[in-house]
């Protein structure tokens, strides 16, 4: 952790990769190496022993929790971070009094998110906390019965893109209230960053739900001007990355920002930079995740943001 005037650069970096067997750490770790992140939030974990080589390959004095509730492949999301770990919430049933909704054209409605949503407590200084979430939201890459990632016709592809859709709302209306949990209405003195794999860009409404109170997004006029919703509000770094990294993911050949970094007011003016660490390439991914599946490496970039605290 690199000391600067008294300040402590903190960049809750948001990195995702498969980590589906032992061992497979070493692209991703040189990837991570590169970006020196303090605190790092993950994706599709699948053996827990995998975060501990991740951990091992990027040196000593690293820490990790994940959560304790998978998604039906076993993956999962967790935390590295070169501060001791306090795990607050591993939250997956929906927001109280959120209603569960149909997954699929038979069988039971779920209640429960897709994924656990991880809430940890580090300290970059003594008596200074800082409460990171991480989440993954409900893919829109569909998967159909019986394991297809093709329809059987557009019927189909509209009803499980609805199905999905359903879910992912679901989802980012549980993860809001993870957050409001977090935050407790003290915003403006409360630093609190939720971070993760959102699976929608940065104006889709199931984005836009988990920022809270609207009205003061970066880039609009009342950006920074106090009001209540502060003690609320979260506000999304996408648009202070450059223009030209601003995408996370290559889908069919265009990029997307769908992993994103949201600060609390207490740290909005204490960003010195939002990055998306593309420089190594990316992969164009496609419907069917199959071929990508025990890929070395990810095919979402890390993001980064650094604040001074």
């Amino acid at each position: 952790m690199e000391r600067r005037d008294g300040a402590v650069p903190i960049p809750p970096s948001q990195g995702r990769g498969v980590l589906p067997a032992r061992g497979t750490g070493g692209e991703l770790a040189v990837t991570l190496a590169g970006v020196a992140p303090d605190v790092l939030g993950v994706q599709e974990v699948g053996d827990p022993g995998a975060l501990d080589d991740l951990a091992a390959a990027l040196g000593e004095g690293w820490h990790t929790a994940l959560s304790g509730h998978p998604d039906a492949r076993g993956i999962r999301v967790g935390v590295l971070s070169r501060l001791p770990i306090t795990v607050l919430h591993d939250v997956t049933a929906f927001t109280a009094p959120l209603a569960a909704v149909q997954s699929a054209d038979s069988g039971p409605a779920t209640a429960q998110t897709s994924r656990g949503m991880l809430a940890v407590r580090v300290e970059p200084r003594p008596g200074v906390p800082l409460d990171v979430a991480v989440c993954h939201l409900k893919s829109k890459l569909l998967s159909f019965p019986g394991g297809r990632f093709q329809a059987r016709d557009e019927g189909e592809r509209a009803r499980y893109g609805a199905y999905a859709l359903y879910r992912r709302a679901a989802e980012a209306t549980t993860l809001r209230g993870l957050a409001d949990r977090l935050l407790g209405g003290h915003g403006p003195e409360r630093p609190v960053v939720v971070l993760g794999d959102f699976n929608d860009e940065p104006q889709a409404a199931t984005t836009q739900i988990v920022l809270g109170p609207p009205g003061s997004e970066l880039g609009t006029a009342g950006a920074l001007r106090p009001d209540r919703g502060d003690a609320w509000r979260l506000w999304n770094l996408a648009t202070l990355i450059p223009e030209a990294e601003r995408f996370s993911r290559v889908h069919n050949g265009r990029g997307e920002l769908i992993d994103h970094i949201l600060a609390s007011r207490a740290l909005i003016e204490r960003v010195e930079e939002v990055r998306s660490v593309v420089g190594h390439g990316l992969p164009s991914v496609a419907e069917d995740p199959t071929p990508r599946r025990d890929a070395p490496d990810s095919d979402h970039a890390p993001i980064l943001a650094r604040f001074t605290l």
